[in-house]
Protein backbone atom coordinates (compact mmCIF):
# COMPACT_ATOMS: atom_id res chain seq x y z
CA UNK A 1 0.00 0.00 0.00
CA UNK A 2 2.90 2.38 0.72
CA UNK A 3 5.15 1.33 -2.16
CA UNK A 4 6.22 4.44 -4.03
CA UNK A 5 4.42 6.82 -1.69
CA UNK A 6 6.29 10.01 -0.82
CA UNK A 7 6.20 10.83 2.88
CA UNK A 8 7.48 14.15 4.18
CA UNK A 9 8.34 13.51 7.84
CA UNK A 10 8.60 16.51 10.17
CA UNK A 11 10.41 15.61 13.40
CA UNK A 12 9.62 17.93 16.30
CA UNK A 13 11.62 18.54 19.45
CA UNK A 14 10.68 15.98 22.08
CA UNK A 15 12.14 12.86 23.64
CA UNK A 16 9.74 10.85 21.46
CA UNK A 17 11.82 11.89 18.44
CA UNK A 18 13.82 8.70 18.92
CA UNK A 19 10.72 6.75 17.79
CA UNK A 20 10.83 8.61 14.49
CA UNK A 21 14.03 6.75 13.61
CA UNK A 22 12.18 3.45 13.83
CA UNK A 23 9.22 4.99 11.98
CA UNK A 24 11.51 5.88 9.06
CA UNK A 25 12.80 2.31 8.95
CA UNK A 26 9.29 0.84 9.02
CA UNK A 27 8.10 3.12 6.24
CA UNK A 28 11.06 2.29 4.02
CA UNK A 29 10.52 -1.43 4.62
CA UNK A 30 7.12 -0.93 3.00
CA UNK A 31 8.54 0.84 -0.02
CA UNK A 32 7.80 4.43 0.96
CA UNK A 33 10.16 7.28 0.12
CA UNK A 34 10.83 9.36 3.25
CA UNK A 35 12.06 12.96 3.11
CA UNK A 36 12.93 14.17 6.63
CA UNK A 37 12.58 17.68 8.01
CA UNK A 38 14.27 18.11 11.37
CA UNK A 39 13.43 21.09 13.58
CA UNK A 40 16.15 22.81 15.59
CA UNK A 41 14.54 21.48 18.76
CA UNK A 42 14.43 18.01 17.23
CA UNK A 43 18.22 18.12 16.79
CA UNK A 44 18.50 18.06 20.58
CA UNK A 45 17.16 14.49 20.58
CA UNK A 46 18.26 12.88 17.29
CA UNK A 47 21.18 13.73 15.04
CA UNK A 48 20.82 14.93 11.45
CA UNK A 49 23.23 12.19 10.35
CA UNK A 50 21.19 9.35 11.87
CA UNK A 51 17.92 10.68 10.40
CA UNK A 52 19.40 11.23 6.93
CA UNK A 53 21.15 7.86 6.91
CA UNK A 54 18.01 5.94 7.83
CA UNK A 55 15.88 7.88 5.36
CA UNK A 56 18.42 7.43 2.58
CA UNK A 57 17.71 10.97 1.43
CA UNK A 58 18.69 14.56 2.05
CA UNK A 59 17.65 16.07 5.37
CA UNK A 60 16.11 19.56 5.43
CA UNK A 61 16.56 21.92 8.38
CA UNK A 62 16.83 25.56 7.35
CA UNK A 63 14.20 27.90 5.98
CA UNK A 64 16.84 30.31 4.70
CA UNK A 65 19.04 27.81 2.89
CA UNK A 66 20.53 29.62 -0.12
CA UNK A 67 20.59 26.55 -2.40
CA UNK A 68 17.15 25.19 -1.53
CA UNK A 69 15.32 28.49 -1.29
CA UNK A 70 16.60 29.68 -4.67
CA UNK A 71 13.96 27.29 -5.98
CA UNK A 72 11.43 28.02 -3.22
CA UNK A 73 12.32 24.78 -1.50
CA UNK A 74 9.71 25.02 1.24
CA UNK A 75 6.97 25.24 -1.40
CA UNK A 76 8.33 22.31 -3.38
CA UNK A 77 8.83 20.19 -0.26
CA UNK A 78 5.30 20.76 0.94
CA UNK A 79 3.64 19.99 -2.37
CA UNK A 80 5.73 17.18 -3.78
CA UNK A 81 4.77 14.74 -0.99
CA UNK A 82 1.74 12.44 -0.96
CA UNK A 83 1.42 12.90 2.81
CA UNK A 84 3.04 15.07 5.49
CA UNK A 85 3.55 13.35 8.84
CA UNK A 86 4.50 15.31 11.97
CA UNK A 87 5.99 12.94 14.55
CA UNK A 88 6.48 13.95 17.23
CA UNK A 89 4.06 16.87 17.06
CA UNK A 90 4.95 18.95 20.11
CA UNK A 91 2.62 21.40 21.80
CA UNK A 92 4.64 24.20 20.20
CA UNK A 93 4.34 22.76 16.69
CA UNK A 94 0.60 22.20 17.11
CA UNK A 95 0.20 25.78 18.33
CA UNK A 96 2.08 27.11 15.31
CA UNK A 97 -0.06 25.05 12.96
CA UNK A 98 -3.30 26.18 14.62
CA UNK A 99 -2.27 29.85 14.55
CA UNK A 100 -0.87 29.77 11.00
CA UNK A 101 2.63 30.77 12.07
CA UNK A 102 5.58 30.34 9.70
CA UNK A 103 8.80 31.18 11.52
CA UNK A 104 10.89 28.09 10.62
CA UNK A 105 11.04 25.52 7.85
CA UNK A 106 8.63 23.05 9.45
CA UNK A 107 5.87 25.56 10.22
CA UNK A 108 6.32 27.32 6.86
CA UNK A 109 5.96 24.17 4.76
CA UNK A 110 2.95 23.10 6.85
CA UNK A 111 1.31 26.45 6.11
CA UNK A 112 2.24 26.37 2.42
CA UNK A 113 0.90 22.90 1.69
CA UNK A 114 -2.28 21.56 0.15
CA UNK A 115 -1.13 17.99 0.92
CA UNK A 116 -2.93 15.93 3.62
CA UNK A 117 -1.29 16.17 7.05
CA UNK A 118 -1.19 13.56 9.82
CA UNK A 119 0.16 14.46 13.27
CA UNK A 120 1.29 12.25 16.15
CA UNK A 121 1.19 14.42 19.31
CA UNK A 122 3.77 13.90 22.04
CA UNK A 123 4.08 16.01 25.18
CA UNK A 124 3.76 16.09 28.95
CA UNK A 125 0.34 15.03 30.22
CA UNK A 126 -0.37 18.49 31.68
CA UNK A 127 0.53 20.15 28.40
CA UNK A 128 -1.74 17.76 26.48
CA UNK A 129 -4.65 18.35 28.86
CA UNK A 130 -4.19 22.13 28.92
CA UNK A 131 -7.15 24.03 27.49
CA UNK A 132 -4.92 25.79 24.95
CA UNK A 133 -3.66 22.49 23.51
CA UNK A 134 -7.17 21.09 23.38
CA UNK A 135 -8.36 24.23 21.57
CA UNK A 136 -5.53 23.90 19.10
CA UNK A 137 -6.37 20.25 18.50
CA UNK A 138 -10.01 21.12 17.85
CA UNK A 139 -8.97 23.84 15.37
CA UNK A 140 -6.64 21.46 13.55
CA UNK A 141 -9.30 18.77 13.34
CA UNK A 142 -11.67 21.34 11.89
CA UNK A 143 -9.02 22.15 9.29
CA UNK A 144 -8.95 18.49 8.27
CA UNK A 145 -5.70 17.52 10.00
CA UNK A 146 -5.54 13.83 10.90
CA UNK A 147 -4.41 12.59 14.33
CA UNK A 148 -2.89 9.35 15.61
CA UNK A 149 -2.55 9.15 19.40
CA UNK A 150 -1.43 10.23 21.85
CA UNK A 151 -1.35 7.13 24.00
CA UNK A 152 -1.56 6.88 27.76
CA UNK A 153 1.42 5.71 29.79
CA UNK A 154 4.57 6.62 31.69
CA UNK A 155 6.29 9.84 30.63
CA UNK A 156 10.00 10.57 30.46
CA UNK A 157 9.30 13.31 33.03
CA UNK A 158 8.03 10.69 35.50
CA UNK A 159 4.32 11.47 35.17
CA UNK A 160 1.62 9.12 33.88
CA UNK A 161 -1.28 9.85 31.54
CA UNK A 162 -2.14 10.73 27.94
CA UNK A 163 0.63 12.36 25.96
CA UNK A 164 2.93 9.55 24.82
CA UNK A 165 3.51 9.49 21.09
CA UNK A 166 1.84 6.57 19.30
CA UNK A 167 4.14 3.65 18.59
CA UNK A 168 5.78 3.52 15.14
CA UNK A 169 3.59 0.67 13.88
CA UNK A 170 0.46 2.53 15.02
CA UNK A 171 1.60 5.51 12.99
CA UNK A 172 2.35 3.26 10.01
CA UNK A 173 -1.20 1.87 10.22
CA UNK A 174 -2.60 5.41 10.32
CA UNK A 175 -0.48 6.37 7.31
CA UNK A 176 -1.73 3.32 5.42
CA UNK A 177 -5.25 4.41 6.32
CA UNK A 178 -4.58 7.73 4.58
CA UNK A 179 -4.04 5.84 1.32
CA UNK A 180 -6.93 3.42 1.72
CA UNK A 181 -9.28 2.95 -1.20
CA UNK A 182 -13.01 2.49 -0.96
CA UNK A 183 -16.36 4.24 -1.08
CA UNK A 184 -15.65 6.28 2.06
CA UNK A 185 -12.37 7.83 0.94
CA UNK A 186 -12.47 11.53 1.78
CA UNK A 187 -15.19 11.04 4.41
CA UNK A 188 -14.77 11.65 8.13
CA UNK A 189 -16.77 9.38 10.42
CA UNK A 190 -17.00 9.73 14.20
CA UNK A 191 -17.55 6.56 16.25
CA UNK A 192 -18.11 6.31 20.01
CA UNK A 193 -17.61 3.04 21.83
CA UNK A 194 -17.30 1.29 25.18
CA UNK A 195 -18.77 2.15 28.57
CA UNK A 196 -18.29 5.28 30.63
CA UNK A 197 -17.11 5.21 34.23
CA UNK A 198 -18.83 7.67 36.55
CA UNK A 199 -16.87 8.07 39.80
CA UNK A 200 -18.37 7.55 43.25
CA UNK A 201 -15.04 8.29 44.91
CA UNK A 202 -11.43 8.03 43.68
CA UNK A 203 -11.52 4.19 43.67
CA UNK A 204 -15.17 3.32 42.90
CA UNK A 205 -17.37 4.07 39.93
CA UNK A 206 -20.68 3.28 38.21
CA UNK A 207 -20.36 1.44 34.90
CA UNK A 208 -22.00 -1.17 32.69
CA UNK A 209 -21.02 -4.42 31.01
CA UNK A 210 -20.16 -3.03 27.57
CA UNK A 211 -16.90 -4.46 26.21
CA UNK A 212 -16.60 -2.01 23.33
CA UNK A 213 -16.39 -4.89 20.84
CA UNK A 214 -19.17 -3.69 18.54
CA UNK A 215 -17.99 -0.09 18.38
CA UNK A 216 -14.41 -1.20 17.75
CA UNK A 217 -15.55 -3.48 14.90
CA UNK A 218 -17.57 -0.63 13.36
CA UNK A 219 -14.59 1.74 13.47
CA UNK A 220 -12.39 -0.90 11.79
CA UNK A 221 -15.00 -1.61 9.10
CA UNK A 222 -15.36 2.09 8.28
CA UNK A 223 -11.58 2.46 8.16
CA UNK A 224 -11.38 -0.47 5.75
CA UNK A 225 -13.81 1.34 3.42
CA UNK A 226 -11.45 4.32 3.31
CA UNK A 227 -12.98 6.62 5.93
CA UNK A 228 -10.96 8.80 8.24
CA UNK A 229 -12.27 7.60 11.59
CA UNK A 230 -12.21 9.43 14.92
CA UNK A 231 -12.76 6.80 17.60
CA UNK A 232 -13.91 8.15 20.97
CA UNK A 233 -13.81 5.31 23.47
CA UNK A 234 -14.52 4.83 27.12
CA UNK A 235 -12.47 2.34 29.18
CA UNK A 236 -13.31 -0.68 27.02
CA UNK A 237 -12.02 -4.22 27.37
CA UNK A 238 -11.40 -4.61 23.63
CA UNK A 239 -8.31 -2.76 22.29
CA UNK A 240 -8.93 0.14 19.92
CA UNK A 241 -8.33 -0.61 16.22
CA UNK A 242 -5.20 0.55 14.45
CA UNK A 243 -5.30 3.18 11.75
CA UNK A 244 -7.91 5.39 13.42
CA UNK A 245 -7.67 8.52 15.56
CA UNK A 246 -8.26 7.24 19.10
CA UNK A 247 -9.58 9.59 21.79
CA UNK A 248 -9.77 7.90 25.20
CA UNK A 249 -12.19 9.19 27.83
CA UNK A 250 -13.61 8.02 31.15
CA UNK A 251 -16.86 9.87 31.85
CA UNK A 252 -19.90 10.92 29.83
CA UNK A 253 -18.92 14.58 30.16
CA UNK A 254 -15.47 13.82 28.77
CA UNK A 255 -17.01 11.84 25.92
CA UNK A 256 -19.27 14.76 25.00
CA UNK A 257 -16.29 17.12 24.95
CA UNK A 258 -14.30 14.73 22.74
CA UNK A 259 -17.25 14.31 20.36
CA UNK A 260 -17.74 18.07 20.03
CA UNK A 261 -14.01 18.54 19.42
CA UNK A 262 -14.06 15.88 16.67
CA UNK A 263 -16.80 17.59 14.67
CA UNK A 264 -17.44 18.32 11.84
CA UNK A 265 -17.99 14.82 10.45
CA UNK A 266 -19.85 13.36 7.50
CA UNK A 267 -21.40 10.69 9.72
CA UNK A 268 -21.46 9.82 13.41
CA UNK A 269 -22.09 6.40 14.94
CA UNK A 270 -22.88 6.42 18.65
CA UNK A 271 -22.22 2.85 19.75
CA UNK A 272 -21.01 3.74 23.26
CA UNK A 273 -23.01 2.58 26.26
CA UNK A 274 -23.01 5.94 28.04
CA UNK A 275 -24.13 5.91 31.67
CA UNK A 276 -27.47 7.70 32.06
CA UNK A 277 -26.56 8.99 35.49
CA UNK A 278 -23.53 10.27 37.37
CA UNK A 279 -22.96 10.77 41.10
CA UNK A 280 -23.45 14.45 41.80
CA UNK A 281 -21.89 14.24 45.27
CA UNK A 282 -18.88 12.07 44.39
CA UNK A 283 -16.38 12.04 47.23
CA UNK A 284 -12.88 13.42 46.86
CA UNK A 285 -11.52 10.70 49.13
CA UNK A 286 -12.28 7.01 49.48
CA UNK A 287 -15.50 6.47 51.42
CA UNK A 288 -15.03 4.48 54.63
CA UNK A 289 -17.40 2.21 56.49
CA UNK A 290 -18.11 3.63 59.91
CA UNK A 291 -19.52 0.44 61.45
CA UNK A 292 -23.06 1.80 61.64
CA UNK A 293 -24.30 -0.33 58.75
CA UNK A 294 -25.64 2.79 57.09
CA UNK A 295 -24.83 3.11 53.40
CA UNK A 296 -23.63 6.49 52.07
CA UNK A 297 -26.30 8.62 50.45
CA UNK A 298 -25.52 9.09 46.79
CA UNK A 299 -27.14 11.90 44.86
CA UNK A 300 -27.58 11.28 41.14
CA UNK A 301 -27.64 13.75 38.28
CA UNK A 302 -28.53 13.04 34.67
CA UNK A 303 -25.64 12.83 32.23
CA UNK A 304 -25.63 14.83 28.98
CA UNK A 305 -27.49 13.13 26.13
CA UNK A 306 -24.72 13.04 23.53
CA UNK A 307 -26.79 11.39 20.78
CA UNK A 308 -29.67 13.86 21.13
CA UNK A 309 -27.37 16.86 21.36
CA UNK A 310 -25.56 16.00 18.10
CA UNK A 311 -28.76 14.91 16.33
CA UNK A 312 -30.43 18.24 17.08
CA UNK A 313 -27.50 20.53 16.30
CA UNK A 314 -28.65 23.62 14.42
CA UNK A 315 -25.33 23.89 12.58
CA UNK A 316 -22.60 21.39 11.87
CA UNK A 317 -24.79 18.32 12.27
CA UNK A 318 -23.30 15.23 10.58
CA UNK A 319 -25.19 14.24 7.43
CA UNK A 320 -25.95 10.84 8.99
CA UNK A 321 -26.37 10.22 12.71
CA UNK A 322 -26.66 6.62 13.90
CA UNK A 323 -27.56 5.71 17.46
CA UNK A 324 -27.65 2.40 19.33
CA UNK A 325 -30.38 1.15 21.62
CA UNK A 326 -29.53 -1.67 24.01
CA UNK A 327 -32.85 -2.95 25.32
CA UNK A 328 -33.99 -5.87 27.46
CA UNK A 329 -37.69 -5.92 26.46
CA UNK A 330 -39.98 -4.59 23.70
CA UNK A 331 -36.82 -3.89 21.73
CA UNK A 332 -38.31 -2.54 18.50
CA UNK A 333 -40.98 -0.44 20.21
CA UNK A 334 -38.53 1.15 22.64
CA UNK A 335 -35.91 1.72 19.93
CA UNK A 336 -38.43 3.27 17.52
CA UNK A 337 -39.53 5.69 20.20
CA UNK A 338 -35.90 6.46 21.01
CA UNK A 339 -35.11 7.36 17.39
CA UNK A 340 -37.95 9.88 17.31
CA UNK A 341 -37.09 11.26 20.73
CA UNK A 342 -33.38 11.68 20.01
CA UNK A 343 -33.78 12.96 16.46
CA UNK A 344 -31.20 10.65 14.89
CA UNK A 345 -31.48 9.13 11.41
CA UNK A 346 -31.04 5.47 12.31
CA UNK A 347 -31.19 3.45 15.50
CA UNK A 348 -29.42 0.10 15.70
CA UNK A 349 -31.40 -1.84 18.30
CA UNK A 350 -30.36 -5.03 20.04
CA UNK A 351 -31.64 -7.26 22.81
CA UNK A 352 -29.10 -7.31 25.64
CA UNK A 353 -31.14 -9.29 28.15
CA UNK A 354 -28.89 -11.78 30.00
CA UNK A 355 -30.29 -14.78 28.13
CA UNK A 356 -28.96 -13.50 24.78
CA UNK A 357 -25.31 -13.31 25.85
CA UNK A 358 -24.87 -10.32 23.54
CA UNK A 359 -23.58 -7.77 26.06
CA UNK A 360 -19.85 -8.53 26.13
CA UNK A 361 -20.25 -11.49 23.75
CA UNK A 362 -18.89 -12.17 20.26
CA UNK A 363 -22.21 -12.03 18.38
CA UNK A 364 -25.04 -9.58 17.92
CA UNK A 365 -28.56 -9.60 16.53
CA UNK A 366 -29.69 -6.13 15.53
CA UNK A 367 -32.62 -4.32 13.99
CA UNK A 368 -31.84 -1.15 12.04
CA UNK A 369 -34.66 1.34 12.40
CA UNK A 370 -34.93 4.30 10.02
CA UNK A 371 -37.73 6.43 8.61
CA UNK A 372 -38.51 3.43 6.42
CA UNK A 373 -39.25 1.27 9.43
CA UNK A 374 -37.41 -1.64 11.11
CA UNK A 375 -35.10 -4.03 9.28
CA UNK A 376 -34.07 -7.06 11.35
CA UNK A 377 -30.76 -8.77 10.62
CA UNK A 378 -29.99 -12.38 11.55
CA UNK A 379 -27.68 -13.09 14.46
CA UNK A 380 -24.06 -12.90 13.31
CA UNK A 381 -20.58 -12.03 14.53
CA UNK A 382 -20.01 -8.43 15.60
CA UNK A 383 -17.44 -7.97 12.83
CA UNK A 384 -20.05 -9.02 10.26
CA UNK A 385 -22.61 -6.63 11.77
CA UNK A 386 -20.01 -3.87 11.54
CA UNK A 387 -19.18 -4.60 7.90
CA UNK A 388 -22.83 -4.65 6.94
CA UNK A 389 -23.52 -1.39 8.79
CA UNK A 390 -20.43 0.28 7.30
CA UNK A 391 -21.61 -0.69 3.81
CA UNK A 392 -25.03 0.84 4.54
CA UNK A 393 -23.37 4.04 5.76
CA UNK A 394 -21.23 4.21 2.62
CA UNK A 395 -24.31 3.74 0.47
CA UNK A 396 -26.16 6.49 2.34
CA UNK A 397 -23.30 8.99 2.12
CA UNK A 398 -22.78 8.23 -1.54
CA UNK A 399 -26.41 8.70 -2.54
Amino acid sequence: MLAGKRILLVIGGGIAAFKSLDLIRRLRERGAHVTPVLTRAGEQFVTPLSVSALAGSKLYRDLFDLTDEAEMGHIQLSRSADLIVVAPATADLMAKMAQGRADDLASTLLLATDTPVLVAPAMNVRMWQHAATQRNMALLRGDGIGFVGPNEGDMACGEFGPGRMAEPMEIVAAIEGQFAEGPLVGKHVLVTSGPTHEPIDPVRYIANRSSGAQGTAIAAALRDLGARVTFVTGPAVVPAPEGVDVQRVETAAQMLAAVEAALPADAAVFAAAVADWRVANAAGQKMKKDGSGKAPELEFAENPDILARVSKMAAGRPGLVVGFAAETDDVIAHATAKRLRKGCDWIVANDVSPATGIMGGAENAVTVISDKGPESWPRMGKAEVAQRLAARIAQSLGS
